[in-house]
């Protein structure tokens, strides 16, 4: 591994390079261990919130959307989210459930990170498309750090890993 390339090979094994081949390896498993967590976090805030869920009221998600159907780039997301505001906000937290957890243990890491990306990407388009500044709003961030992500996939400390390892010794 002369380039730093990673191999799924695992921490165990250092191929060569030194410090610079093992950083470039591990570079992204900070940025999988952020959006994780806080996909995780995310997902369960919204299942133990009691108004997040109802169609009306503070903290509602059926609230939220009303409030940015005028100045959301794609009205028609907003309105398909308000046919359902529990059935909308139930796939919302239960995604991000599922794709920190997914993220987090590497397993189908580009399918999650893609997860990922289109939550931050229907999230940017319709909540804070109208944030100005836009780099004050954080959904376009999301977005953005999704996509090394859906691209390096998880190669390293993850389910995809070792389940790569177990096809290989498999393999002829």
């Amino acid at each position: 591994m002369a380039h730093g390339h990673a191999t799924g090979a695992g921490p165990e094994v250092d191929r060569g390079g030194g410090l610079r081949a093992t950083a470039r390896r591990y570079a992204l498993l900070p940025l999988r261990v952020f959006l994780g967590v806080t996909f995780v976090y995310a997902g369960l805030d919204k299942l133990t919130d009691s108004a997040f869920f109802h169609a009306s009221g503070t903290g509602s998600i059926g609230e939220l959307m009303h409030g940015v159907r005028d100045s959301a780039a794609v009205p028609a997301l907003v309105d398909l989210a308000l046919k359902s505001p529990a059935g909308f906000g139930y796939a919302i937290a239960l995604g991000e459930l599922a794709v920190g957890l997914g993220i987090l243990v590497g397993l189908f890491g580009r399918l999650a990170a893609l997860g990922g990306a289109l939550i931050s990407l229907s999230l940017w388009l319709t909540v804070s498309w109208r944030t100005s500044p836009y780099y004050y709003g954080n959904d376009l961030a999301y977005l953005m750090a999704w996509l090394p992500l859906v691209l390096a996939g998880t190669p390293l400390l993850s389910a995809d890993a070792l389940l790569a390892r177990r096809r290989r010794r498999r393999t002829p």
